[in-house]
């Protein structure tokens, strides 16, 4: 069974730096979890940009040796490089062995992860990201205090395919019986139910539908969609 750690950046005071608590998770996730000669998926996000500075430091003062990173986006990629991490491709038989990633919220009761809320682009590949994730033997997910959550509100992201994003917006609206609007998440603009006139397609090639909740989630893991 893979562990799950989650990392709680906690503030006991107001600091200068409000990104401080996530750099001291970052570190210590490197410092704790990344060995010599392991395979590491490198996350998306600010916690996972800190991360990913502060293994290539581990690497060029010799703390750390024969790192090998799959990155689970672009962005994290561009990091690597300028953090002088070796990359590797990510292949359906990768054996990784650690990876670390930020999280848009954590449900409390069931450790369930949503991500893709806020940060994804048309650039950006979710299905790889969640593959990288899941291939991982041990995984962190570093997140602010305030993103730790008993009970959600507001929009969860479903990958839709593009070809007929119309008719499963209309299955999910139907499921939840006008608990929930179904939006098109557009790429640039203002958003509206249909998109607007650009909307955001990853890139495998679907749509992303917010589905806005009116009340509160109870539970992630009763929502089947």
């Amino acid at each position: 069974m893979r562990a799950t750690t989650i990392l709680r950046a906690t503030a006991s005071f107001a600091p200068l730096d409000p990104a401080a608590p996530l750099l001291r998770a970052a570190k210590y996730t490197v410092d704790k979890y990344v060995n010599s000669g392991m395979v590491v998926g490198l996350g998306s996000g600010l916690a996972s940009g800190m991360a990913i500075k502060y293994l290539g430091q581990q690497l060029r003062a010799g703390a750390l040796e024969d790192i090998v990173g799959i990155a689970t986006s672009v962005a994290s990629a561009s990091e690597a490089a300028k953090a002088g991490i070796p990359l590797d491709n990510y292949q359906e038989n990768s054996q990784i062995d650690f990876a670390f990633d930020d999280a848009d919220i954590i449900e409390e009761e069931t450790l369930i992860a949503v991500i893709g809320h806020s940060r994804l682009q048309g650039e950006e590949s979710i299905i790889q990201e969640k593959s990288i994730l899941t291939a991982a033997k041990k995984l962190v997910f570093m997140i602010m205090e305030s993103k730790y959550r008993s009970t959600l509100e507001g929009s969860v992201p479903v990958l839709v395919q593009s070809i007929n994003w119309m008719e499963t917006a209309e299955e999910i609206d139907d499921l939840f019986l006008g608990d929930a609007e179904v939006w098109r998440r557009p790429s640039i603009g203002h958003a509206d139910p249909l998109g607007g006139d650009y909307p955001l397609i990853t890139k495998e090639g679907h749509n992303v539908l917010d589905v806005i909740f009116t009340s509160p989630i109870t539970s992630l893991g009763n929502m089947e969609v």
